[in-house]
This record gives C-alpha cells, sequence and structure tokens, in this order.
C-alpha cells in the first residue's frame, strides 16, 4: 500500500513538471478563481460592515413630559431591556441633554445667549432605543403607545421616521439577497472554468490512460495522479492569489474606509490572514480534485 502511495505520488509529480504550460495555465485559471472566491469573502465582509453601520444609525428616542418622575422613566428604561428585540437603551436625562444641546449650538452666539437666560430646563429627559433587528422597531414603538404610558410619554419618533427606517430595511435585505445571489453566481462560475481548464490538461493525456488501463492500471492507480495534481494546484494557487491580493487590498482599504467609516480593510485581511489561507487552500483543493475526479471518469469507462 505504501509502496502504491508512492508511485501515485510519483507519477503525479512527473506529470505535473512534464505538461509544465499547462500546469501553469491551469494554475492561472484557479488563481483567478480563487481571488474570486476571497473577492466574495471580503466583499460579504464589507457588506456586513456597511450594513452594520446602516443599523446603529437607526434607532427610535422616546420623549418624555417634563413633569415625568424620573424613576417612573428609569422603570420604562428597565421594561425596554426586558424585550427581546431590543438590544440598548441610553437614557438622556434632562441636564443630559441641556448640556448636549448647549455643546452642539456653542458657536451660536444667539442660541447660547437664550440657554443662559433660561431660568428652567425646557427639554424633555428621553429614551435612545436600538433593536436588533430594524424590522423589530414596529414591535418596540406599539409597546411603547401602551395607554398605561401616555401619562408620562410625549411622543415616540418612530412614527416620524417610520419611511425612512422602512426603506433603510428594505435596502439592506435587497443587500443580503443580492449579496448571496451574487456569490453562488461567481461561484458557479468559478468552478466551471476551473473543471474545464482541468479536463483540458487530462484529455492531453487521454492516450497514455488508454494505455495504462491495457496493461491493467486499476483505476485508483489511474486516477491517484491527476488527484495529486490537483491538490498541488490547489496549494500553489491560494498561495499566489493570498499574495496578489497584499497590494490589492492595501491599495483599496483606505478608499473602503472612506466608504464605510470604521472599517480598515488592510487590518482585516492581516488578522484574518491565516483562516483566510486555509479557506483558500481548501475550496481550492476541493475544486482541483472534484473537478479531475469527475473529468477523468469518462476514460476510466471507456
Amino acid at each position: 500500500m505504501v509502496t502504491s502511495l508512492y508511485r501515485i505520488v510519483k507519477r503525479g509529480l512527473i506529470n505535473f513538471w512534464r505538461n509544465g504550460w499547462l500546469s501553469a495555465a491551469t494554475i492561472a485559471v484557479m488563481i483567478l478563481a480563487l481571488l474570486v472566491f476571497e473577492g466574495l469573502i471580503i466583499f460579504k465582509v464589507m457588506t456586513e460592515a456597511a450594513l452594520g453601520a446602516i443599523q446603529e444609525k437607526i434607532d427610535i428616542s422616546v420623549y418624555f413630559k417634563t413633569t415625568a418622575p424620573e424613576d417612573e422613566i428609569l422603570r420604562v428604561k428597565t421594561s425596554l431591556e426586558s424585550l427581546v428585540e431590543v438590544r440598548k437603551v441610553e437614557y438622556v436625562s434632562r441636564d443630559k441633554a441641556l448640556e448636549l444641546f448647549s455643546e452642539r449650538h456653542k458657536d451660536d452666539p444667539t442660541i447660547s445667549e437664550a440657554i443662559g437666560e433660561l431660568e428652567e430646563n425646557p427639554l424633555s429627559a428621553s429614551l435612545n432605543v436600538k433593536a436588533y433587528d430594524p424590522k423589530q422597531y414596529a414591535i418596540i414603538a406599539s409597546y411603547l403607545n401602551n395607554e398605561s404610558l401616555t401619562v408620562i410619554v410625549d411622543k415616540v419618533t418612530y412614527f416620524q421616521n417610520q419611511i425612512v427606517i422602512d426603506r433603510l430595511t428594505a435596502m439592506i435585505d435587497a443587500a443580503e439577497r443580492g449579496g448571496f445571489f451574487l456569490t453562488v453566481f461567481l461561484s458557479i462560475i468559478a468552478g466551471l472554468v476551473v473543471f474545464n481548464t482541468v479536463r483540458l490538461a487530462i484529455y492531453t493525456n487521454r492516450e497514455e490512460i488508454n494505455i495504462m488501463r491495457l496493461v491493467g492500471a486499476s483505476n485508483k492507480f489511474i486516477r491517484g495522479p491527476y488527484v495529486v495534481e490537483g491538490i498541488l494546484y490547489g496549494l500553489i494557487a491560494a498561495f499566489f492569489a493570498v499574495t496578489i491580493s497584499f497590494p490589492l487590498v492595501y491599495a483599496a482599504s483606505p478608499y473602503v474606509e472612506v466608504l464605510i467609516p470604521g472599517m480598515n480593510l488592510y487590518g482585516y485581511f492581516l488578522s484574518n490572514l491565516p483562516s483566510l489561507l486555509v479557506y483558500l487552500i481548501i475550496f481550492g483543493i476541493l475544486l482541483a480534485v472534484i473537478s479531475s475526479a469527475i473529468s477523468i471518469r469518462k476514460y476510466l469507462r471507456a
């Protein structure tokens, strides 16, 4: 068994080097396929970061009447936090609201003077509520419209921003569906291109395969070298794909950060490089080995 395995590996290496130009062409096609696969992974990460940034900007605010006791407001805050739809609730007191308002308009002398002349704080306390999913804001808004809360609640901003929230939700859903279909489509295209390239490589050796069958070689012995070649194609193509990606990701990173604030693409690439390389190696080897196994099956049946 060890001797047979040694011969299979040796023959696979010989075929790989003997068909140098064909091997190089196959690897080049596989590099393109793996770059597409890697691009899809990065695209998915960027899409998730962009959607996360959009979702982070979506919230609803609950403004309370100026006569509402603080302990009642905090009770509402606690009840909101107990809802499964709610991710975070931030309490802004009347004093904090006045402080934020003053800071926001510090460069406007008219407003600053008006604030200084106020004898009483006219601003309301509020709760800023963030949900796990934008679709859940309607449920939260319905909860806040409970009759028992009308005594202390002045208004809920969901109804003023409902159109914007619905549009953002639709945009997020469309982006997720589009990303999924794009991933499937490009993966199929890359797989077909690699399959046909490997099939061409095996076609050039069809006479040698027929001779091996005539002298009594087993199907496993005939198929084995092409599986070895497929593993070599996947390994080499994965390392080249990652190497090519370095300058591309580095060059694109500043533009991505402008488009998606806080998204450090190059930092993500470096920190996830080992796992990314493993994914590419696995995907490349599977793609080449499966393509080889399917392509050679025709000649083993002849």
